[in-house]
């Protein structure tokens, strides 16, 4: 609150203390400085002015990488070590943390390299996940990008549909082009399981028009087709551990960085990559790596929108017999009927239903 507030403030309550004795002068005055016309609207647009005035000021740079010693931000070729402005840490909303990798941030040189980021400019894209530890929080992954590239593999780990599908939502939520992006495809057997469920997926997902890349960084198949979707383009790569990400950035940039192998005990990936970085294309474009995770929770994702990214589901459930049929039980489901005759995918409809089982779980112990 600042002093010609406080001034405001004082003057108000010498107004009101002797209102009877005061002169028709003091009352035009008291009238004129009356606080009933800063209105909460008033007042939250005073705010938003305020805090845009804060946002003008200082240069403008972007996150490229968040570690524990410091927010790394580029600003005209130069990097500047950075932490948060105290008023920004006391901000209380449903982020887990206020600042991304991606983001446009307004700061202050205090040293040489070294500065205090006063504001976060406007966020175009975002791709986030539930925190893991209990859900009420939202994880920000990676902020201003264009599209996710959603990495799996055939095998060690293995593929996992209902992880691709909760990445296709989580992206388009928060306004991104989903790629699929399975690797490790020279490892992949005819006749085995592993490649039926690869048809299928891909089946699907091109009947959706989501592009869907089938590459080897060990033979070089699909790299130049990555390459080219991610020309000029902001990306970020995720998945689980183990399924190459790295080894795909490095494929793609010719860069070195650090890769993992395989905990064959359980058949998961290893975490290599510790902290999510923005690194430039020389083709144009950036992309993200992100350390792999086992599991995905789509943030803020409730029960009634659901059917909305499962389009497929939602054309066929026009034809439900029952308005509110829920796919599972029902007579004249038209959904259950087009999964038997394989209209839809059956990958994608237990995806479908492990979703809403989440959410009606949810529901129940709000």
């Amino acid at each position: 609150m600042n002093s010609e507030y406080d001034d405001h403030l004082k003057h108000e309550e010498e107004f009101h203390t002797d209102d009877k004795k005061l002169s028709k002068k003091q009352r035009k005055r008291a009238t004129e400085n009356d606080r009933s016309k800063y209105k909460k609207s008033d007042q939250d647009q005073l705010k938003k002015n305020s805090q845009a005035d804060v946002v003008l000021e200082g240069p403008c740079g972007r996150v490229l990488a968040i570690h524990p010693e410091g927010i790394q931000v580029e600003y005209e070729g130069t990097l500047y070590r950075c932490g948060l402005k105290g008023a920004l840490k006391k901000e209380k909303n449903k982020a887990k943390n206020l600042v991304a990798v991606g983001d446009f941030v307004r700061f202050e040189i205090r040293e040489q390299e070294e500065g205090i980021i006063v504001s976060v400019e406007p966020r175009r894209s975002i791709l986030s996940r539930a925190d893991n530890l209990h859900r009420r929080k939202e994880q920000l992954i990676a902020v201003n990008i264009d599209q996710v590239i959603i990495t799996a593999s055939i095998h060690f780990p293995p593929l996992k549909p209902f992880l691709i599908d909760r990445y296709i939502i989580a992206a388009q939520k928060g306004n991104m082009t989903p790629i699929i992006v399975i690797n490790k495809i020279d490892s992949l057997q005819e006749g085995t399981e592993e490649e039926e469920i690869l048809k299928e997926c891909e089946s699907a997902y091109k009947a959706l028009s989501i592009p869907f890349l089938k590459v080897s960084t060990f033979t070089g198949e699909g790299i130049e087709d990555l390459k080219k979707l991610m020309q000029n383009k902001s990306s970020v790569f995720s998945g689980q551990s183990g399924v190459g990400k790295s080894s795909l950035i490095n494929a793609v940039t010719g860069l070195d960085i650090k890769t993992g192998g395989i905990v064959y005990k359980t058949l998961k990936g290893s975490h290599t990559t510790t902290t999510t970085q923005l690194i430039r294309l020389s083709q144009g474009g950036f992309c993200i790596d992100t350390p792999g995770i086992k599991s995905f929770g789509v943030w803020d994702l409730e029960e009634s929108e659901i059917q909305h990214y499962f389009s497929e589901i939602a054309e066929a459930s026009l034809h439900c017999k029952f308005p509110d049929c829920s796919h599972q039980t029902e007579a004249g489901c038209a959904v259950q009927e087009a999964v038997e005759s394989e209209k839809i995918s059956s990958v994608r409809f237990a995806s479908y239903c492990a979703l809403m089982e989440t959410a009606q779980k949810k529901h129940r112990n709000r």
